[in-house]
């Protein structure tokens, strides 16, 4: 990390009597857009052919990618119209995959889905009320995106 850069997620930060600070800024503006609620259309190998009406989606660089996303493996991919912009994941990141309709976290340097929960059934003893408790409460997990679906 330079000192021109925030730790985290090193976005860039304008020095003292920079030129042109506008450029820096910008940039900035366009990682921390990319950064809130990710939402990635899928993981993939190589870059995808696209146009400016795909400017500011995302994706996640598979391992063994190529192409303009050689060696980006497991970074999130930000299309900026004309060239790529590559997110370097931090433990805990979350992002939304369209593809998987999933939620994948950042942990121990893979993704990762969310586990999903399944509705409680059969057992030895039929407990028909907590079993609406339990299986109201997931549903309630599920829609604000704790858990997957």
């Amino acid at each position: 990390m330079s000192s021109l850069e925030t730790a985290r997620h090193a976005l860039p930060l304008l020095a003292v009597s920079q030129a042109q600070k506008e450029i820096t800024h910008n940039e900035a503006l366009v990682r921390i857009d990319a950064l809130l609620h990710t939402v990635v259309i899928d993981e993939l190998a190589m870059p995808p052919s696209l146009s400016d009406a795909d400017i500011g989606k995302c994706w996640l660089v598979a391992p063994s990618a190529g192409g303009d996303w050689l060696g980006r493996g497991r970074h999130v991919a930000l299309w900026v119209g004309g060239s790529w912009r590559f997110l370097q994941p931090i433990e805990g990141m979350r992002v939304r995959q369209l593809s998987l309709g999933v939620d994948r976290i950042w942990s121990a340097d893979s993704w990762r889905s969310v586990p999903t929960v399944s509705d409680p059934a059969n057992g030895a003893l039929a407990d028909v009320e907590a079993r609406q408790s339990i299986v109201a409460l997931l549903q309630y997990l599920r829609s604000i995106g704790l858990i997957a679906s």
